[in-house]
């Protein structure tokens, strides 16, 4: 027995430290000036694809799972029960008029530094930009879209 309770103190050690290290994983933040005059309404993703002529023309922050393929640029609910399909996703639309920047370089979200390009494809991010309702995307078939990104957080 005496032998048992040190090797659960440091199972329970390890776990610990495992999920405070998981907590405190280190989030690239991108940013664009583009919209710096402008404030952002936090909003759930399903709220806002069940109410997207709601936002149409608003400024919104949104989290969701990006995806990314040939003619393929979407946010979709980043929960496993969720409709993944185009109908329930954004159409997301980064614009050479908001380059986005590494937090503090000037590193570019779509640039190729250290050896590789910023992987994005399948990452749960955080999105800030403007909501379009009447532009549906790639064929119409999305949702909407949102444009001006300015912020990006993985």
């Amino acid at each position: 027995m005496k032998f048992i309770q040190p090797v659960s103190i440091l199972f329970k050690s390890l776990f610990f430290l495992v999920v405070l290290q998981s907590c405190t994983a280190d989030k690239k933040i991108y940013t664009s000036n583009c919209n710096d005059d402008v404030s952002f309404e936090r909003v759930g993703f399903t709220q806002l694809i069940d109410n997207i002529e709601k936002y149409d023309k608003q400024y919104v922050e949104v989290t969701g799972t990006y995806l990314e393929d040939r003619e393929q640029s979407a946010l979709v609910n980043d929960s496993l029960f969720a409709d993944h399909s185009n109908r329930r996703a954004l159409w997301v639309n980064f614009s050479q008029d908001c380059p986005l920047y590494l937090s503090g370089t000037h590193t570019g979200l779509f640039e190729y530094a250290n050896g590789k390009f910023t992987q994005i494809n399948k990452k749960r991010i955080t999105l800030r930009g403007k909501i379009d309702a009447a532009h549906k995307g790639h064929l119409g078939s999305y949702r909407g879209s949102i444009n001006r990104v300015s912020f990006v957080k993985l």
